[in-house]
């Protein structure tokens, strides 16, 4: 499979746009069987010297700096997903009669096995990693990769009809795809990255390319609780499968105190390790995702052991009675609205980061409701406190203003008090002091370990 690929590129001119790390294993695929050309907005500088002199040795040729994407040539041209489909050099491109592709979906066409795929505003990490735990725990070879983990396509000869793969997806990369997964999960779809995307409707067309592509013998998974996505079964060519915390629908609901299916108790929700209801409706759409393919034993083994990923409502430290949790990932207000839920003790919230171009309003809400102390930093710190002062509730927040986020955590330990937790649930990108929330989250861990 991937040999012949790579074989029907021999003689062909190709362009990979990006050079970071989910399109390095390409370039390295590709850079000994075509004439390889790599477009990236960085200078040589920047790059890391081993991998620049790999691609000197093999002779690519290399597009870089602001006008990287200039004009961009090949027969075939691989972009990366934080490049617009609709740019300029590659529209004149597809113009001219090359292919534009992606890693992803050059992976879909030529995978052997089936593929579970999960897309969604907020959610789709856990989501994924359920599906993969519990695969595995049935047995199965399981492969995770896309937004998550490493690139699939040069794993590609490692896979065969009896293993399976589980990929996360975002918006980005979703845009342009041509094919759509065997199961399809999107856990909800609310406001996000419009910054990027040009308006809500893009964005939600993103997504539902998902299932576009999919036939009478696929199944999708979707959030019955959040009207976009359950609009999305109606135009669904495949078995349809609804998950919800708040009704019994055909598939998987919780009825307060269980999960169930179709209306009958499965499981006790409090056997799930990962807090929050909104981690109940990720294990409900997991449990969608995986159904006919793993046993109650499995299912049961992956509730008492699946603890959470990193950076998701993750336990950093208790230190004088104060518990201190990262929440990086809450890159949107609806997911630091979700992790402020887990919560019925008192709360310091680290909120503020990026501007992705989105309201606040509903955010605001929750934050008079629920926080005690708001500590603010980042670019959309004014926004942020706009949106809790101008909330109805008349219950406000104390709130604080710093410039930076390790002075933000050291005044936490002088400002919260034994029993209360400290969230660092951003409701922002990160963009605007770290390259992503990974590394924001880790800042944070460390800011934390150093308290005295």
């Amino acid at each position: 499979m991937l040999c012949d690929f790579l074989a029907s590129l021999k003689g062909k001119k190709v362009s990979v746009i990006g050079a970071g790390v989910s399109n390095t294993p390409l370039i390295r695929m590709l850079h000994s069987r075509c004439e390889l050309y790599v477009h990236d907005k960085k200078s040589e500088s920047q790059f890391d010297p081993g991998f620049l002199g790999e691609l000197k040795e093999h002779k690519v040729k290399l597009v870089l700096g602001e006008g990287y994407l200039d004009s961009v040539e090949g027969d075939v041209i691989f972009r990366t997903p934080g490049v617009r489909p609709d740019v300029p050099a590659l529209e004149a491109a597809k113009a001219r009669g090359a292919a534009v592709t992606s890693e992803m979906d050059v992976f879909f066409s030529l995978c052997p096995c089936p593929i579970t795929a999960i897309t969604g505003s907020d959610g789709k990490t856990t989501t994924s990693t359920i599906i993969a735990e519990l695969l595995r725990a049935q047995g199965y070879e399981v492969f995770l990769g896309g937004n998550i983990g490493a690139p699939l396509l040069p794993r590609l000869d490692e896979m065969n009809q009896n293993s399976r793969v589980v990929v996360e997806l975002s918006s980005f990369q979703l845009m342009d795809m041509t094919h759509s997964p065997h199961t399809a999960v999107i856990t909800n779809v609310t406001p996000n990255h419009l910054d990027w995307h040009r308006g809500m409707d893009e964005y939600t067309d993103a997504k539902f390319n998902l299932l576009r592509h999919q036939d009478s013998n696929c199944r999708c998974v979707l959030n019955f609780d959040d009207l976009t996505t359950r609009s999305f079964g109606e135009k669904c060519q495949g078995a349809v499968r609804y998950f919800s915390l708040n009704t019994t629908a055909n598939g998987y609901s919780f009825d307060g105190e269980n999960i169930c299916k179709d209306g009958r108790p499965l499981l006790r929700a409090d056997r799930l390790r990962i807090p929050g209801r909104h981690n109940i409706a990720n294990f409900m759409a997991a449990l969608a995702a995986t159904e006919g393919e793993v046993s109650i034993d499995s299912i049961m083994q992956v509730a008492d052991t699946f603890t959470g990923v990193e950076h998701r409502i993750e336990f950093t430290r208790e230190l004088d009675g104060v518990k201190y949790y990262n929440d990086s990932i809450a890159s949107s207000p609806t997911r630091s609205q979700a992790g402020l839920m887990c919560f019925d003790c008192p709360v310091v919230l680290i909120a503020g980061g990026y501007d992705k171009k989105i309201a606040f309003d509903d955010f605001g809400e929750l934050v008079c409701e629920r926080v005690d102390t708001l500590m603010l930093c980042g670019a959309t710190a004014d926004k942020i406190e706009a949106a809790v002062l101008g909330a109805k509730n008349p219950k406000k927040p104390r709130i604080f203003r710093y410039d930076d986020l390790l002075s933000t955590v050291q005044a936490c330990r002088e400002i919260a008090q034994s029993g209360s937790v400290v969230l660092f649930s951003p409701a922002c990108a990160s963009f605007d002091q770290f390259p992503n929330f990974m590394e924001r989250g880790k800042f944070f861990k460390k800011a934390v370990a150093d308290l005295k």
